[in-house]
């Protein structure tokens, strides 16, 4: 039986090796090569598999592709481990004979741990080869299923340029290709998150990486890579362990392997790789015990091994060193690509058929950017010939399951074929179980096959199966047992049913359902399609959603536009949704898909068709040209913005830098000038900002039309020198607004390049700066030399013109920069022309005086106004007194302020003396943060103990205590509690990243606190959120 076994596990994964009928059943044969499988090899319970391993077949377990008419020197790889303890690494070598295993000895010869190094590679690919052989492109059309190097298309790969890793929005720089992610040296990091919306092929790209390893692709980085470990999140619920779910996903839980023995690996492995697919779809991403996926996000778990994370959206905590990429989605070649490769071949009429198709769509055409949509388009578009034009994304949705069933209906007219009488529109029961769903805090992804089956009904169960809506997966339990998992086809196929839902609830005749509570952890930016889904199948429901989402929070504009262009229904209310949205700013920024883009220029049509006011149009950093002959604006998308008559203000900003790559920056002539404006029929104002533009030195006066000097509009632009000049009508000069220039010094090192040599221009010319801004780059001064060390190396000594120094850090978890009283005198002496210099921000510690020996004379004549503000936001701002060396005190925030305090003494003894001057006025205390700084309470007055020893009282005025990333025991919580209960107006009282009590005896808590509803909130390690019940001790 077991030689059956094996020359079936040996045919099944090569089907191109041709088995010879003559030969002994012991015998594989390929060629002029044949296997000899002799009793001994298979002596062990289950002994097939890893003989398996040791046969001629398992040569191409790393890549070389043959044929049956390849000649037999092609040289697989062997592996190797080093004799005294070095890592596990793959050579290239001579060809294995039969007798021979890749390590270059015959298999009895194998340590038990060279066993199982061999057993836990080909295991890898064997299963790797099942996922990236069966890529299904359409999901009814089951019978046709692709190897991913057939099929896969590179689209479009970004990577944030920052040095350490922000939540902001860039700056971005393209990537070559999809194998520079990890190969780039700008993109070197152990840490490396893949962003991308919804369908943009983040697991498609993950199984072409695993393609690569398993098959070892010349010229692709993953060539080298020894081990490669790829999971998919979204069936990690309840392991914490990664070796186990390396264990059962990947091995099987093959009893021959243990965890201990996949960590050792791992460790010991020269190049590792570790790819986790899909954190959004993660179950556990906010379990409050602690799992491995945690560790790895704060490098306490493979510290030193590569980890690539893909996500719909940021995990929330990011290691400082971790590189951002996202995925920018199907450009026009890239889509042709497509085409050739898996829909038409080499049919160009096929070919040209289809693209025309999208060509006729100009919204799909934007949408087929997602590489989802556009994969099922150019399969529905190239097998259907009444295919339609569409106006939103609901309505191409809405053809594409309609094509699902009606494919399946003409399937099931074939002979001896299953029918299906359920009803394509009755989904109801799916419509609410996909709702749930997405609904919760905690998503779900994948369901048992019986719980389905038992909410919807078998036969609608296998109606769906068939249709490819429901995917199933066989999940390994144990060695012994598998359950069958099931998920949707993609999320969106969940997120269309959902929407149905909502359109169910929001139309339900006399009931009051609050939008608040309903999307209550539904985030528009996770779960855009449920909200225009919704928007697009009810109008009803579109106008109470838009409304939702312009008082939400954190919500775009260019979001609710989308929303509203999926709107269909009454023409009212679509335009007073439009003008909701034109009397605030709208912008187009660079980097944003041309989806968003589209949705602003669809935006503009249509106030400009109504006759509607855009009170201010920004284009940011997106401007490419005014086109003279068609009126119209050109951004670098390349998308024409046409309707501009009703735009009052249009304001147009450009790079900070004056060149971009190698080329000079953007001109505007005086025939495009003219052009702008005139084509603007309504401006009040044209500002263009920043250095990248440049525009003509005059206009002549004969070119002004009449009509343009009697409507007295604002023209304006800065230079390269930050001076502003204003157009004037009468001769078409530039009149210069100010004589000073304005000056920022950024983070990024190339852009604080070209800001010092602006500044040493500025200097030598005698022209004054206004304000130098060092907006988070200020490092120190160096006294000796009289200068400015930026946090890049960079120096500032071109000071002498300056008259205003901001110096600004906003991060409240970094170290804090000290600034000594000599290094203070020292800048304020080389700074000639200096009037006044503010620190503002949590990242700097000023002292907390100036000895009156240290001050020269010379600064108490010139009288420099020099203020230290620690919130820029809400606080108080000090300015130091010349005579006395002190610092005097002002609240700055209407009567409500903001207390930062960290574990530096110096910040504590600042933070301290606020809290003094603070409670003194009586002032509101809004919030205190003590971060790392919270040590105990005193026991006899009940004062909050700082980890420097500095003692803060009882705060009357306090209104919400937030104690972050400091462990407390039950003894110390409840006398944090006894403090809260001294704190008459305090509402709110929070533990953020930390450990507390499990529960406490509810006869403990102070009564007051109950009476006045304080509410004491903890957010634990891995970010999930509870709630103290006061009544009952127990956090929810």
């Amino acid at each position: 039986m077991r030689y059956a076994q094996a020359l079936s596990l040996a045919q099944k994964k090569h089907g191109d090796w041709k088995r010879k009928m003559d030969v002994p059943m012991n015998h594989i044969t390929r060629g002029r090569w044949i296997l000899r499988i002799s009793p001994s090899q298979l002596s062990a319970r289950g002994e097939s598999r890893v003989m398996a391993a040791t046969c001629f077949w398992k040569i191409q377990r790393d890549a070389v592709k043959y044929s049956p008419t390849e000649s037999s020197d092609t040289e697989p790889v062997r592996a190797s481990t080093a004799e005294a303890g070095g890592g596990i690494s793959y050579q290239h070598g001579p060809l294995m004979t039969p007798e021979m295993t890749s390590f270059g000895k015959p298999l009895h010869r194998l340590t038990e741990k060279q066993k199982k190094v061999l057993y836990f590679i080909d295991a890898l690919r064997e299963r790797y080869r099942v996922d990236y052989d069966k890529v299904q492109p359409i999901p009814y059309i089951k019978d046709r299923l692709y190897c991913v190097d057939k099929v896969y298309v590179e689209g479009g790969f970004e990577f944030m340029t920052t040095e350490q890793v922000t939540r902001g929005s860039g700056p971005w720089e393209r990537l070559e290709s999809y194998t520079s992610v990890i190969s780039d040296r700008r993109n070197i990091s152990i840490r490396r998150i893949i962003e991308g919306e919804p369908g943009y092929g983040k697991s498609t790209f993950t199984l072409q990486l695993a393609y690569d390893w398993c098959n070892r692709v010349e010229g692709s980085p993953m060539r080298d890579v020894d081990v490669l470990i790829l999971l998919r999140m979204r069936q990690l619920s309840g392991i914490r362990s990664i070796y186990r779910a390396i264990l059962v996903y990947l091995l099987g839980s093959d009893p021959r392997v243990k965890e201990a023995d996949i960590a050792a690996i791992i460790e010991e492995s020269k190049s590792a790789v570790v790819i986790l697919d899909g954190y959004d779809e993660y179950p556990d991403q906010h379990s409050r015990r602690e799992t491995d996926v945690q560790r790895i996000l704060r490098l306490d778990l493979f510290g030193n091994t590569p980890v690539i994370l893909t996500t719909r959206y940021l995990p929330d905590y990011l290691a400082p060193i971790t590189k951002r990429v996202r995925l920018t989605g199907f450009d026009e070649i890239a889509r042709d690509e497509y085409i050739r490769k898996a829909v038409v071949g080499e049919d160009k009429i096929a070919l040209s058929i289809i693209k025309a198709r999208l060509k006729e769509n100009p919204v799909l055409e934007d949408l087929c950017q997602v590489p989802l949509v556009f994969v099922m388009f150019a399969h529905i578009a190239h097998e259907n010939q009444d295919f339609q034009n569409f106006k939103s994304i609901t309505k191409f949705f809405q053809y594409m399951i309609r094509c699902f069933h009606e494919h399946l209906k003409n399937k099931s007219r074939e002979l001896n074929t299953l029918r299906y009488s359920i009803d394509e529109n009755d989904h109801a029961a799916l419509d609410k179980l996909a709702f749930l769903a997405i609904s919760q805090e905690n998503q779900q992804i994948t369901w048992s096959r019986e719980g389905m089956c038992k909410q919807l009904g078998w036969d609608f169960y296998q109606m769906y199966l068939a249709l490819g809506i429901f995917v199933e997966e066989e999940v390994v339990v144990d060695s012994t047992a598998s359950e069958v998992e099931v998920r949707f086809y993609h999320k969106l196929f969940c997120e269309w049913y959902a929407a149905h839902h909502i359109v169910y609830i929001l139309s339900q005749p006399g009931q009051s359902v609050s939008l608040d509570e309903l999307f209550r952890h539904m985030e528009p930016e996770d779960l855009q399609y449920v909200y225009r889904f919704a928007c697009g199948l009810n109008p009803d429901a579109a106008s109470r959603i838009i409304q939702y989402l312009r008082t939400s929070p954190g919500v775009s504009v260019q979001f609710r536009i989308l929303c509203l262009l999926e709107q269909s229904g009454d023409v009212e209310d679509i335009l007073g949704n439009v003008r909701s949205l034109c009397s605030g700013a709208v912008t187009i920024k660079e980097g944003e898909s041309r989806l968003l883009q589209r949705s602003v220029v669809q935006l503009l049509d249509i106030a400009a068709t109504r006759g509607i006011l855009v009170s201010s149009l920004h284009l940011d950093q997106c401007f490419f040209k005014f086109d003279i002959t068609n009126a119209c604006i050109i951004l670098k998308s390349g998308l024409r913005l046409t309707s501009l008559k009703t735009v009052k203000v249009l304001r147009v900003t450009g790079r900070i830098r004056e060149t971009v790559g190698d080329s000079m920056g953007i001109e505007v002539t005086r025939e495009e000038l003219l052009g702008l404006i005139q084509t603007c029929e309504t401006p009040t104002e044209i500002r263009f900002e920043g250095r990248e533009f440049l525009l003509p030195n005059s206009v002549p006066a004969e070119m002004i039309p009449p009509t343009l000097k009697t409507r007295n509009i604002i023209v304006s632009y800065e230079d390269r020198r930050g001076m502003i000049h204003q157009l004037n009508w009468y001769d078409g000069q530039w009149q210069t607004t100010t004589n000073e220039s304005l000056l920022r010094i950024p983070q990024e090192e190339l852009d604080q390049q070209w800001a010092l040599e602006e500044l040493a221009k500025l200097s030598t010319d005698g022209i004054p700066v206004s304000c130098l801004h060092l907006d988070r780059c200020f490092f120190k001064f160096d006294v000796a030399n009289a200068c400015i060390v930026l946090k890049s190396g960079l120096r500032l000594t071109s000071l002498e013109t300056v008259k205003m120094l901001h110096v600004e850090e906003d991060n409240t978890d970094i170290k804090h920069i000290e600034v000594p009283g000599e290094e203070l005198m020292g800048l304020l002496q080389t700074c000639k022309t200096l009037e006044e210099i503010r620190f503002v921000g949590h990242g700097y510690l000023l002292p907390l005086s100036v000895p009156a020996e240290l001050i020269p004379p010379t600064l108490k004549t010139r009288n420099i106004k020099v203020s230290y503000e620690r919130d820029s936001d809400h606080g108080v701002v000090h300015q130091l007194n010349w005579d006395d060396g002190q610092w005097q005190h002002k609240i700055t925030s209407g009567g409500s302020v903001r207390v930062w305090i960290s574990q530096e003494e110096l910040d504590q003894q600042w933070g301290k003396k606020e809290l003094a001057v603070l409670s003194t006025a009586g002032v509101s205390i809004n919030q205190l943060f003590l971060t790392r700084s919270f040590s105990n309470i005193t026991d006899d007055t009940q004062s909050i103990i700082l980890t420097s020893g500095c003692i803060i009282p009882v705060l009357h005025t306090l209104r919400v205590l937030k104690i972050r990333y400091t462990d407390v025991d039950l003894q110390i919580f409840l006398r944090i509690l006894a403090y809260t209960k001294k704190c008459t107006k305090l509402t709110k009282l929070r533990f953020f990243h930390c450990n507390v009590p499990d529960k406490v005896n509810p006869q403990m808590i102070p009564l007051p606190l109950k009476q006045r509803g304080v509410k004491v909130e903890w957010k634990d390690r891995s970010y999930k959120s509870h709630e103290l019940e006061l009544g009952t001790g127990h956090w929810k």
